[in-house]
């Protein structure tokens, strides 16, 4: 199985749009561990968090993750139903 990554510099992203790290714990947009997390690299955030991005820097959220599959979901043979998944 594949994983998912973070397609951008998610605090880079935010500081360009002129959101600080220090804006977003003062007004409480996102709990410290989830900045924690994204600071890491960590995707285990939950969707109102991946929610609350996207409204911060207006996109969507494929526009903040990807997924990767792994070596065997990226051979031609390989079919695998989304039910399966």
């Amino acid at each position: 199985m594949g994983y998912i990554r973070y397609r951008v510099d998610v605090l880079d992203a935010l500081k360009r749009a002129g959101i600080s790290s220090y804006r977003i714990y003062k007004d409480k947009l996102l709990p410290q561990s989830t900045l924690q997390r994204i600071r890491e690299g960590n995707t285990s955030v939950n969707v109102g968090s991946i929610a609350t991005l996207c409204s911060l820097l207006h996109c969507q959220p494929g526009d903040i993750l990807e997924y990767v599959p792994d070596e065997d979901e990226r051979q031609p043979d390989h079919h695998q139903d989304a039910a399966d998944a």
